[in-house]
């Protein structure tokens, strides 16, 4: 497991450079003493690792720019690819507040030669806008949710796209959560284009830190949501990491069809495949403990595999010492 003694650590995501994993983090001091006060005190934490269980931290990748900025507030979470050139590309969400005191987010990018040095470029690149995505003058959520972008390219190499955490401009207030998109030729220049998903009653009020793979030959979504950001209609579940069937990586997305993976005390599941033999792991962070507290910190690997047509996560940690044989360890709550 990934933590850190002085600060908690949240939302993460993967890059692996053919010889060391790379792990990205958000985290923020535990000085703050309110966790939910880490929020607004977020930096992008780096770390390193060879076998996804060992990871030794590493200079910070990003923190907040100099106010006025798009990124004023905080940096939160993103993704990382690599353009055919070398250039590594970091996109991540740039947190500020309106006049009104509310969080609008937007997203930036930096760019690298090492995944250690990032040079931001100027400004975002991309935000929320009509007629297609809600505003903060809407007044119907609590922020201007654009957030969380996962990009990667087009199956038929026709460009990059990226899926952003974002809300339909109507629909029913509780389930608006929609799969934002966009798509560029370049990863430098990108073009908002409609949601993959359409706003439901059966759905969800954000679609938090998306991602979508193809997992032994099945495409699938990832994203989180919890009971409280969830429609009336899911009032059943405590939420915590979600997968959604799909016909194709590039959608559209049936998020009616969304099924838990997790409960709430494990959230922001992401899948990674090792690149030695192909399997595909499952991380979390550890959200909710036994007192419903915020715990903070990334799991060790778990194995996922398909069983009756949905994508399951398995109770048991891979070690170290199976990421080549094969064995597991100590349980993990929070799995479905």
């Amino acid at each position: 497991m990934f933590d850190l003694p002085g600060s908690w650590v949240w939302d993460f995501w993967f890059a692996d450079d053919g010889e060391r994993y790379h792990l990205f983090f958000l985290y923020a001091s535990r000085a703050l003493q309110e966790p939910d006060a880490r929020h607004y005190r977020a930096s992008i934490g780096h770390a390193v690792s060879t076998d996804l269980v060992s990871w030794r931290q590493v200079a910070d990748a990003l923190v907040r720019s100099d106010g006025p900025a798009f990124d004023d507030l905080a940096t939160w979470t993103g993704s990382t690819v690599r353009h055919p050139d070398g250039t590594w590309f970091l996109f991540y969400t740039g947190a500020s507040l309106a006049a009104d005191g509310k969080n609008v987010q937007s997203v930036g990018y930096a760019t690298s030669t090492d995944l250690h040095v990032w040079t931001k470029a100027p400004g975002p690149v991309l935000g929320a806008a009509a007629p297609w995505y809600e505003t903060i003058e809407s007044g119907a959520w609590h922020d201007e949710a654009f957030r969380d972008p996962w990009v990667y390219p087009d199956p038929d190499g026709d460009g990059w796209h990226m899926l952003i955490t974002a809300r339909a401009s109507d629909g029913p207030a509780d389930g608006r959560g929609v799969i934002g998109h966009a798509w560029s030729p370049d990863l430098r220049r990108w073009e908002l284009r409609p949601p993959l998903s359409a706003p439901s009653p059966r759905g969800f009020g954000q679609l938090e830190v998306m991602q979508v793979e193809v997992v032994d030959g099945r495409p699938v979504l990832l994203f989180s949501c919890l009971a409280e950001h969830a429609s009336e209609a899911r009032a059943e579940t405590t939420g915590g990491t979600w997968a959604a069937p799909a016909d194709s990586v590039v959608g559209p997305f049936d998020v009616e069809a969304a099924y838990p993976l997790t409960d709430d005390g494990l959230y922001v599941g992401r899948l990674l495949r090792r690149r030695d033999d192909g399997r595909w792991l499952f991380f979390a962070f550890r959200n909710a403990g036994p007192d419903g507290r915020f715990v903070g910190g990334v799991t060790d690997p778990l194995p996922v595999a398909w069983r009756g047509g949905r994508l399951t996560v398995e109770a048991e940690p891979v070690s170290a010492e199976a990421i080549a044989d094969g064995e597991s360890e100590t349980a993990v709550a929070g799995i479905h």
